[in-house]
């Protein structure tokens, strides 16, 4: 029913940037939440950050707040995630992540019906 496409990871030093973009087709984005997750080798996928489509509300773990930024561009059906201040922990797939709209924060893997298929990014030190 809906379609992920994440882009934009890649290889950066630690103290960079990156910017990961999430394009949504197939429904609009306003009737989503949308999350971003990651997943570093030989850990589980863990949550990053979550964004309310209407009003554009964010929630960050604790690992990333400060220094990700969770966005989204109705016109272009898209979620980014800007991250700033890289750190080698910060290497992992990252997967955008929506479901049916819900007030609820929702910060669980199971809580999402629809995935991308991850881009990896790699954080050198």
């Amino acid at each position: 029913q809906v379609q992920l496409v994440e882009s934009g990871g890649g290889l950066v030093q630690a103290g960079g940037s990156l910017r990961l973009s999430c394009a949504a087709s197939g429904r609009t984005f306003s009737s989503y939440n949308m999350g971003w997750f990651r997943q570093a080798p030989g850990k589980e996928r863990e949550f990053v950050a979550h964004i309310m489509w209407r009003g554009g509300a964010t929630y960050y773990a604790d690992s990333v707040k400060g220094r990700f930024t969770v966005s989204r561009d109705n016109a272009k059906n898209t979620v980014y995630l800007q991250m700033n201040s890289l750190k080698p922990e910060d290497t992992a797939v990252y997967y955008c992540a929506a479901r049916a709209y819900t007030l609820v924060v929702v910060t669980t893997i199971s809580g999402y019906d629809y995935w991308g298929q991850g881009t990896q990014v790699t954080v050198s030190a």
